[in-house]
């Protein structure tokens, strides 16, 4: 079973993108955020005439939304409304084989690094806070915790860890608060574990860079995390750096996990 994860920054705009991603790499399932569309909208149909006839979709107009377009049947759905908001930043699923996949899209969190002076940021914060306690009360089953966290949490999951310690998705308080995700969750970032310490990885470089691979000016904001009962289970993890080359790509990079269940 392989599993992928992708801020596609606009599902109508990349669809053509997806489907030649999905095809080449044989993907089961993936995990989109960013999708930018209210759920009418969602190429639904397109999608399905690739076989990927399983979904659930929860978006809005223009802004966030995260959907799980899956070749194999969903047998539960639900999202949880963080900080007690209607955006659309989680939902989860449960699969016959009763592995629970959530898919996230934690907010940005803004340009400044500071609860008080931004509320962006506090907003970003006391989602994460919550998103701890909810996966805790999950401890006991078996889990993948994906998507588009908007935090760079290793040293060499940056192109600078010097000078991104006060940048907003690499500050002390947001790595705090990953690692306590890890900690608390019983979670692998199984990502970082496939890689060297010292190996850079990212799978986001921002539109601001003309030449993105000379610069190279990237950060690891996208994640698979997957709880410990299910390590044994892992086969293959793998980024993929040449989709950021693409005609009109997302400034993120689908990551996958292949799984033998």
């Amino acid at each position: 079973m392989k599993i992928a994860t992708w801020n596609i920054n606009s599902i109508r705009l990349r669809k053509e993108n997806v489907v030649r991603f999905l095809k080449k790499e044989n993907i089961d399932i993936i995990c989109l955020q960013e999708t930018k569309t209210v759920n009418e909208y969602f190429p639904t149909e397109f999608f399905k005439t690739y076989g990927y006839m399983h979904n659930f979709i929860r978006g809005e107009k223009s802004y966030n939304g995260v959907a799980i377009l899956s070749k194999l049947p969903l047998r539960k759905k639900s999202f949880h409304k963080f900080c007690n908001l209607n955006d659309t930043r989680h939902i989860k699923i449960e699969l016959q084989n009763n592995i629970t996949i959530h898919n996230f899209y934690v907010p940005a969190g803004g340009d400044v690094a500071d609860i008080k002076l931004n509320p962006k940021f506090k907003h970003k914060i006391d989602f994460i806070k919550e998103m701890i306690s909810f996966l805790k009360n999950e401890s006991f089953q078996k889990r993948i915790i994906l998507g588009d966290f908007n935090i760079a949490p290793f040293e060499n999951d940056v192109w600078s860890h010097k000078s991104l310690l006060n940048v907003v998705s690499h500050t002390k308080i947001e790595t705090a608060y990953f690692e306590k995700l890890l900690k608390q969750g019983i979670f692998v970032d199984i990502v970082r574990k496939n890689f060297k310490n010292q190996d850079k990885i990212f799978s986001w470089w921002s539109y601001r860079n003309k030449d993105w691979k000379k610069s190279n000016r990237g950060r690891r904001l996208d994640h698979i995390l997957i709880s410990k009962n299910i390590l044994k289970y892992v086969k293959n993890v793998k980024i993929y750096k040449s989709v950021r080359d693409e005609n009109k790509p997302s400034d993120h990079i689908p990551i996958s996990i292949t799984l033998e269940t």
